[in-house]
């Protein structure tokens, strides 16, 4: 195993301040904003650039292959600081959505959601180890949940949000806003954010990215946890990149009516959020993340039943995102620990499954759509998850946190 930092679990008294956990949530709400609007206006900006439905959920494949630069990221973070490279990602989601928003067209869309998407996989993972440092892992499921409500503000607040800027100004008003948005997050981290902890020799070794690839080959909690995060992500993209034209064909759902709705999104994901941040650390975090990946393989199989009239079919889409989020949330708490002595390369190694996985499933639902409607997306969804049980078992079999 190659040496990287190693903050002894000595280093959590130093903790955070609320207002320096709010700031770094408003940050990730920023960030996660700006990845995921994409999804539920595709047909909408589709029509406005001209270009196929198809081409814009390659858009969202193009986000989410920025997470696979997350696993070479990971180790500089570890070397380098984990704040500066949350700056750095906040400063590419400033440069991308302000590009956009000066060049409307589609070939600088493309490049605004790399530069999106390359922000959040330098951020993410810096955060998660940034945090880890700090607070020991029988208090993690707390602090990783009320982290994670970053995620569901941005379909419960940052999504519709810029539906109504977006009714009332245009597109390219929203990717100032955005844009906007990754300065005053700079500005936060800059000032509200504590210098990385004091590092010791063995922290500043030369970073050797084969030997921690192969640390993590070698590891069967961590290859497990990868082949999870693959499979659990591509069942999700695969519903969610075709989520705005199932509600604009199923219930004719205007911009901002999709806006609206996709805060039923938010909702639940902020419930799944507090189901682990609440219960998580007392239930304990593996028996739930187990338990959560059971129940997604339901909740895709009841989507297509529910989508009869559409409050049924919100009350299904609630329910499936308060699941899985729950679910993600655990099983980010698990991973943090798999790999203590090196903790931003195996949090990068799982969000670049992961991104491989919305990679896949980007690529896989606009023609799974096309083909099957909502019952080819909800089963495919469903055998996906299934497999990603497998691979948790597989993973967790006999693992226990020293």
């Amino acid at each position: 195993m190659p040496r990287t930092h190693h903050a002894p679990e000595s280093a959590a008294p130093v903790g955070l301040r609320a207002s320096q956990i709010a700031a770094t949530i408003a940050c990730r709400l920023a960030l996660n904003t700006g990845r995921r609007f994409i999804y539920p206006f595709a047909p909408d900006l589709s029509r406005a650039l001209g270009v196929p439905l198809t081409a814009i959920t390659s858009l969202v494949a193009v986000n989410s292959a920025t997470s696979l630069l997350g696993f070479g990221l990971g180790p500089v973070a570890d070397r380098f600081g984990y704040r500066a490279m949350m700056l750095l990602g906040l400063g590419a989601l400033t440069v991308g959505m302000g590009a956009a928003g000066l060049l409307p067209v589609f070939t600088m869309l493309v490049i605004a959601q790399f530069l999106s998407g390359a922000g959040k996989s330098l951020f993410d993972p810096a955060l998660q180890a940034y945090i880890s440092e700090r607070v020991p892992y029988t208090r993690r499921g707390l602090v990783v949940g009320l982290l994670e409500t970053a995620w569901a503000g941005s379909t419960l607040a940052g999504i519709p949000l810029l539906a109504l800027l977006i009714d009332q100004a245009g597109w390219r008003a929203a990717f100032f806003a955005l844009s906007a948005s990754g300065v005053i997050g700079i500005g936060l981290m800059a000032f509200l954010l504590p210098a990385d902890l004091p590092r010791d020799a063995e922290a500043r070794v030369r970073v050797d990215f084969r030997q921690l690839f192969a640390a993590i080959l070698q590891s069967r909690p961590a290859l497990g946890m990868a082949l999870f995060a693959f499979l659990f992500n591509t069942a999700m993209d695969n519903l969610f990149v075709i989520f705005g034209a199932w509600m604009e064909a199923a219930f004719q759902l205007s911009v901002l009516a999709l806006g609206v709705g996709t805060s039923v999104i938010g909702a639940g994901e902020l419930l799944g959020e507090s189901i682990t941040a609440g219960l998580g650390d007392r239930l304990g975090l593996k028996r739930m993340a187990i338990g959560g990946v059971f129940l997604c393989v339901f909740t895709y199989l009841l989507l297509p039943i529910a989508a009869q009239t559409l409050p049924l079919a919100l009350a299904a889409v609630f329910l499936h995102f308060c699941m899985f989020e729950m679910t993600i949330v655990t099983v980010l708490s698990v991973t943090t620990e798999l790999l203590p002595a090196a903790r931003a390369t195996m949090i990068a190694a799982f969000y670049a499954s992961a991104g491989a996985g919305r990679v896949a499933g980007a690529l896989l639902g606009g023609p799974v759509w096309l083909a099957a409607g909502i019952w080819g997306t909800g089963i495919l969804s469903a055998v996906l998850t299934a497999l990603s049980l497998a691979a948790l078992l597989w993973a967790l079999k006999g693992w226990k946190r020293d």
